[in-house]
Order: C-alpha cells, then structure tokens, then sequence
C-alpha cells in the first residue's frame, strides 16, 4: 500500500512542477490525504508574505522557497493593506496580491490563502483596518452584525480580485484558510459564549463560501485550542504542535479520525520586539523536526520560510504582564532559513538536505542572491525643526486630547500643545499614553513617556506663560489577544499634573508621514549657513535631509546604530522606524527602491540628542544589538 502511495505522489508531484495552464484541475481532501486531480500530493509549504517584499523581488524569493525544497507559498491576506479608507482599495505595486499568486503559479507553486479576516503575523491591528474602531456598535471578532457587515464586503472584494485563480479554475490556490488561531482568541475571551464564538467562525466560513471560493477550507489552531477554533467539516490544521503522536489523536478527534495531518505553522524561528533579545534556534533543531515530521507522513508549512521587512508602519505588538505593549521590530528576519534580504542561511541549507531526502520531486539549485552595496557616506546638509513646522500649521482644538482616531488619523505622529497661564508644578501623568512620548517644556525637551516601559509620569514644572508640547508616537497596534479591541492610539484618556485633569485649549497638529513630508514653505538650518540655529535645535525633533549619488544600486543596510528614534524615508518610501535600544540597529533598503544618479533620504530624528551630518550604509545587517 505505502509502494502504491509513493507512485502515486510521484506522478502526481511531476504533474504538478509541469506548470500551471488555465485548464482546471482538482484539489481535494480524500481518504486522508491531500488529493491534486485523483492522486495523493505532498504540500510541504512554506510562509510568505507578499506587502513585506518589493514586487520586484517576488519571483526571486519564490525561486528561493522551491530551492529549499518547498512546492507550496503559504500568505495572509492583510485587509488593512487593501482598504485603506472605507470602500478604498488598493491592489497595486506591492499590494498587487493577484499578480504575487499569478508568479507563484508561474513558478509551478501551489498557493495556500490565509484571508483572515484576522491575521496575527505581528502585522499591525492584526491586519485589521484602524478606522473599525470608529464604526458605532461594531465590535470586533464576534457575532457582531456591523462587523460581519464589514468582514463580507472585505471578502466579497478579495474574491473579485483572486477568485478565478483558484485551481478549481484554473489557478494555483488550492486551500483558504478560515479566520485564524480563533480558538486561542475564544480561549482568552471566556467574556463571550463559546456558542457565539462558535457562530462568528461559522459565519466567516460561509462569508467565503458566498463569495465563491471553492476550494477546501482549514481552520489553523495550537492543538490545545482546536475546541474554540475548530469547524465540522473544515480540516482542522495544527500550529507549533511539535509533538506528533498528540497532533494526529487531535486531528483524528476533529476530523472524523483521520488525516491528512498538517503543521500550519512550523516554526524555524520566532518573532522580536524592540528592548528584548532576538529570538534565535539553531538550524539542527529545525532540520532533525523538520526530518521527524517528514518520517511520520506530517506535512507542514513553514513559518516563516521568508520574513522580509515590516516597512513604514507596518508592523504591530503584544504585550504581556511587565509590558503595557511590546513593539515589534522594522525587520521580520523571523530568524527564518531565508533571510530578510533574501539570502540563504545555515537553516536554509539544513531544511534543503532534509527535503531532498523525502521529497517526491525534483529541487531546483538556489538562485543567486541579489547584489549588496557599501554606501560610506550620506553627507546630511539640512536640518528642520518639526516644532517649528508644525506650529505654522493649522490646528484641531478641542477641550481635551483627542485620539489618533478622533482625529482622523491612522498612523504616525501627533503633537498635542496647550498654553498655560499660571504656573503649575508637580507630578505629569499620562495614563493613556499610546505609546511614547517626548515632552517638550516652551521648546526645551524636559522627558520621555513609554508605554513599553510603563512609564506614564514624570516631574514638571511650569512657569507662567508657558507651552507644554507632546509628541506622541503610534507604534504599532496589538496584533494578538483579548487586547486587540483596546487599540486606539495617542492620548485616550486625561492628562492630569497633581492628579487634577488638565482641561481647555488643547491644540492637535497632526503629523501621520504616509509620504515623505515635503518643506516647500520651510527651507531653513542649513549646517554651512547656520551652526547656531543646529546647536539650537540640540534635543528638538528635527528633518535631516541629504541626497547622494550611486554609479550601480544594490540592496543596502542603512546604520542607525549611533541615532535615537525615529523613521526614515529614501527615495519617497518609508523604509522603517529605528530605536537606539535595538536588537535592529540598521534598516534594509532594498536596492530596486534606489536609482543610479542622485539618491535622497530624510531621516525623522524624534530625540535628535547629537546633531548629525552624515549617515552610512553597510552590507551587513545588525538585528541582534542591545543597548
């Protein structure tokens, strides 16, 4: 029986590397096993995300996932990317999901869809869009009609954009996903009836089902957790369950007694936050468990097989019972076998000796990585002051600090301002601070908050005729847990000095940097004209600007080791935030986002402690540093 098994994977897998066509083909969960057009398949997968890597890099990084040994792309679906304002989409450049899945079919891979509409991924708000949280009466992941309004125009939008790529029609993906990891949010959210948690997965599977895909449906929890998240006649998958005898009794137990049995998320290496040690697992461990699945007939995807990079404010958080929040890095290397660049690692090498012992296809050699350049210096010949800026600018005024959401506002920046009059000395608190903040005394930086930290007050003291400014920062919204419905930003509840609530005149000047900001009014500080205005604007958030010019363009790590805080444009795009605590000290840039010629860069410095006139880029990425 196992002889007749293996030619069938055989010839099945040989059909399968031939390449997609536009004639439809069938994929199917049969007689315990994954079944392409009548005959059992290997799915051996791997993660990767489309919006995290530049469009131009796509068919590169999917050579590289069939080199390992992979057959099969695994990717969320993040809602926010595509609706960036309501009933406004966006499917081009990066975000062009259709033509990410359409190379992958190219590159005869198989597509595994993870449309959420919750993702996880340490994506910010977990995929969701930030302005739900402005939709009276909806309440998030629930049986909640005004959220089931918005999750069905999200998935009937998603289908027209890659329904008919479905192998049913033709296309490369033969499985979408079901919501995801639902039986760890039921499990943390034993507010709400396991009946209507129950109900709201049930009615994401059949939103879906209405929408038109046909292909099969899984559901993907911890095994501990398949009771919240699991779905009659849906195949319940595992995550992280490294345990093989325990995965297939809970697979059988859910799935009528049988496989196929399949780790949804495999992981080779693990998620990091800004402050905390980079996660890091030797490439023995993943290849012997790797080898150990293989043995045991245990398919699995690997998360992430290729991180890639959370560029401009992409990235979300967790947090946990020391910290309020725990902000995740610019880089998702992940430690995964295919770097954040894309290079091959140890991992890679191990995971592709394992894979080509069991795998019933043939393994393409790896492809060249794409070529890296030393920039060894960026001269910065001009500095402007942000306060200054922002002072000139309309204000929103309101009796007390409004929210980033209030304010119409996603992303980025905001400065809250307020006059005082009389003098006022003691204790500032800002217990809703989202998340960091620099405060600033009639222009003088005087202390930082920090949500990570827990560090919400601080001594102050105000003379008459003052200004007290706020630079608060959004770091990313929590991606996981029950706190994900707590996820407004900015200031969300009183400031108060002396525990009296500080009322009126509060001005708001927004600053949310979803493009590079542009000083066509402002042009001031130059270093060479103006040395005493720089040193003025020593601990003032600040713009540096600088151009420079490349004879051949490459990938490219910019080095922030000796900067603050902050973020950096080049070229018009936001490649990332910095934070001088690490473990990132650089920031990839990707040398398709460069031009031969003349190069520009402005760096948002928010602490600005050190006045700066230059900047490098290395070839080598520092991801593991703590300061």
């Amino acid at each position: 029986m196992k002889k007749t098994i293996y030619i069938l994977l055989l010839i099945s897998s040989i059909s399968f590397l031939s390449g997609y066509t536009q004639e439809k083909h069938t994929f199917e969960i049969k007689e315990g096993h994954f079944m392409y057009d009548g005959k059992p398949v290997q799915i051996l997968s791997g993660e990767m995300h489309y919006p995290r890597i530049p469009h131009q890099y796509w068919r590169h990084r999917l050579k590289m996932l069939k080199a390992m040994g992979l057959n099969t792309v695994a990717t969320y679906v993040f809602w926010n990317t595509h609706e960036t304002e309501p009933g406004k989409w966006d499917f081009e450049g990066d975000k062009n999901l259709k033509e990410y899945i359409r190379i992958a079919g190219e590159e005869s891979m198989h597509v595994i869809l993870r449309p959420g509409p919750y993702a996880c991924a340490e994506w910010e708000f977990g995929g969701y869009p930030w302005w739900l949280q402005k939709v009276e009466g909806l309440e998030l992941r629930r049986d909640n009609k005004y959220f089931l309004e918005y999750t069905d125009k999200y998935i009937n939008r998603l289908y027209q954009e890659v329904g008919n790529l479905q192998i049913t029609k033709g296309g490369p993906i033969i499985m979408v996903q079901v919501e995801n990891e639902f039986g760890s949010y039921a499990s943390q959210r034993a507010d709400i009836p396991l009946d209507e948690h129950r109900s709201y997965n049930l009615k994401i599977k059949n939103q879906l089902k209405n929408a038109g895909f046909d292909v099969p449906f899984f559901t993907s929890d911890g095994t501990p957790m398949f009771e919240g998240g699991a779905i009659d006649g849906v195949l319940p998958t595992a995550n992280g369950e490294g345990n093989i005898v325990n995965l297939k009794k809970v697979i059988n137990e859910y799935n009528g007694g049988k496989g196929p049995y399949m780790v949804a998320e495999f992981y080779p290496g693990w998620l990091a936050h800004w402050a905390e040690p980079h996660p890091n697992i030797d490439a023995s461990v993943i290849a012997r468990k790797a080898e150990e699945y293989l043995q045991n007939e245990v398919l699995f995807n690997l998360y992430m097989a290729h991180g890639g990079t959370n560029f401009g404010f992409t990235s979300g958080a967790n947090y946990d019972n020391r910290h309020d929040i725990q902000p995740d890095l610019t880089s998702y290397d992940y430690d995964a076998p295919i770097s954040e660049a894309g290079w091959v690692t140890p991992k890679f090498d191990s995971l592709r000796t394992v894979i080509m012992k069991y795998a019933r296809y043939e393994i393409p050699d790896v492809p060249k990585a794409n070529p890296v350049i030393e920039i060894p210096s960026i001269q910065l010949s001009q500095v402007t002051d942000v306060l200054d800026i922002l002072g000139k600018q309309k204000s929103i005024q309101n009796n007390t600090p409004l929210t980033f959401e209030q304010l119409n506002q996603g992303y980025g920046y905001v400065l809250y301002s307020r006059k005082f009059n009389q003098p006022t000395k003691g204790t500032l608190e800002i217990e809703g601070l989202r998340d960091y903040a620099v405060v600033y005394l009639n222009g003088e930086k005087v202390g930082e908050l920090n949500r990570y930290y827990q560090n919400y007050s601080m001594e102050i003291d105000i003379p008459f005729n003052s200004v007290l400014e706020i630079l608060v920062e959004n770091m990313g919204r929590i991606n996981y847990g029950a706190e994900i419905v707590h996820n407004t930003k900015g200031i969300i509840s009183p400031v108060k000095i002396n525990d009296v609530e500080i009322e009126g005149n509060w001005e708001m000047y927004c600053l949310p940097m979803d493009k590079e900001p542009v000083f066509d009014e402002i042009k001031a500080n130059v270093y060479k004209n103006t040395p005493a205005k720089t040193k003025r604007l020593s601990g003032r958030p600040v713009f540096y600007e600088g151009t420079f010019v490349l004879a051949e363009t490459g990938d490219t790590f910019l080095d922030m080791e000796d900067w603050g805080k902050g973020i950096v444009f080049i070229n018009g795009k936001n490649i990332g935030r910095y934070w001088h605590v690490g473990p990132q000290q650089t920031l990839f840039i990707p040398g398709v986002w460069l031009k031969e010629g003349e190069n520009k860069i402005v760096i948002f410095e928010q602490l600005n402690n050190d006045i700066k006139t230059e900047i490098k880029a290395t070839k080598v990425p520092i991801l593991t540093k703590l300061k």
